[in-house]
């Protein structure tokens, strides 16, 4: 399956010039402007522990997913189109905790939520707890413009989702080796413990509010983006926590907490321990700093991200872009699995705190 992505991914010939690695909490004034950012998760994400075989994959999947948003703003598309375009590029790889690459429940089931954001016109959509839907970012837009809702979850949002017309897909089609071997690892260690995606076992901790996080680990991809029109987007997926129970939901697919996206300020994508997000709502919190104090997209970014969110005793980072097309993406973990492009075409990645 990572030879077939990859193949797929060399092969792809767009014009688009690739460069060097991408700054911690990067933002840029007066400068080539940025139209998209992206993240494949972060966690304990250390070099030492990488291949250079998986590292690279993880580059070209994330090289992928900007170009697939890239080419549809170039061409004057809007900023909704790419961001789903990107999601569905990383949904469809088993590198990333979202749809191919979802994780595994207590019950040994792959449940996944998405939420997609019209900056434009404040629209939003999401699903939660869905099984059967082969690109959950895509469901999440359809409750967007072909409901009255906002959010739908699990047996609901499915009969919605196939009767729109969405690919469904056996359960089976989520299964990965590695996913399922880390749902028998985390069963063992501890039958009631769960595990967030991308990180070591390296640490163990536990939050101001006695929540135990053992592993630390963080899965979620997101995207954001500003179109020719001046038009922001945001989209969220992910797979959740590994030996979740009970149908647990994280702050991806809840407006405001993990996705949010207002042409008045500024797109935003979450990633991170998700009760900690969804307490602090970080991503309508950003918007609003800029918003109500005045504050850019970097210093509002990094409230959030460097005090607010550790403060409490969460950890994670996040993914903006503003208006003006200055962007920010802090994290307070050892990695985040990140990229950019600029209105050019140049594309830059980066996964370590670098």
């Amino acid at each position: 399956m990572l030879s077939t992505f990859l193949a797929t991914a060399l092969l792809m010939t767009t014009g688009i010039h690739s460069a060097g690695t991408l700054p911690v909490n990067d933002t840029v004034t007066a400068k080539p402007k940025y139209v998209m950012v992206i993240h494949g998760g972060a966690g304990t994400i250390l070099k030492s522990q990488m291949t250079p075989e998986k590292e690279q994959a993880y580059k070209t999947a994330l090289e992928l997913a900007l170009r697939s948003g890239y080419t549809i703003l170039q061409k004057g598309g809007s900023s909704l189109d790419a961001v789903e375009a990107a999601i569905r590029v990383m949904e469809d790889s088993p590198l990333f905790n979202a749809g191919k690459g979802a994780v595994f429940t207590h019950e040994g089931k792959n449940e996944m939520d998405a939420a997609i954001m019209n900056g434009k016109t404040l629209a939003a959509g999401s699903v939660a707890g869905v099984t059967v839907i082969r690109n959950p970012i895509t469901a999440a837009r359809a409750v967007m413009e072909k409901s009255q809702h906002v959010m739908l979850t699990g047996p609901g949002a499915e009969k919605f989702a196939k009767e729109a017309g969405l690919e469904i897909v056996d359960p089976s089609y989520f299964y990965t080796e590695e996913r399922w071997k880390a749902l028998q690892k985390v069963k063992a260690a501890d039958e009631n413990k769960t595990q967030l995606d991308h990180d070591a076992d390296t640490t163990r901790k536990t939050s101001r509010l006695g929540i135990e996080n053992k592993d630390n680990k963080f899965g979620t991809v997101g995207a954001v983006a500003l179109d020719k029109q001046g038009n922001l987007a945001a989209a969220t997926s992910t797979g959740g926590m590994t030996n979740k129970k009970y149908g647990r939901v994280g702050d991806a697919p809840v407006i405001g907490a993990g996705t949010y996206a207002n042409n008045a300020t500024c797109a935003i994508s979450c990633t991170g321990w998700g009760e900690f997000f969804i307490r602090l709502c970080v991503a309508k919190t950003v918007s609003d700093l800029m918003e109500y104090r005045n504050e850019t997209v970097q210093q509002a970014a990094n409230e959030l991200i460097m005090n607010k969110v550790p403060a409490l005793g969460g950890d994670g980072g996040l993914i903006a872009i503003d208006k003006n097309g200055n962007i920010a993406m802090p994290f307070n973990t050892a990695g985040m699995y990140r990229g950019s492009v600029t209105e050019d075409g140049r594309i830059e990645v980066a996964i370590y705190k670098e």
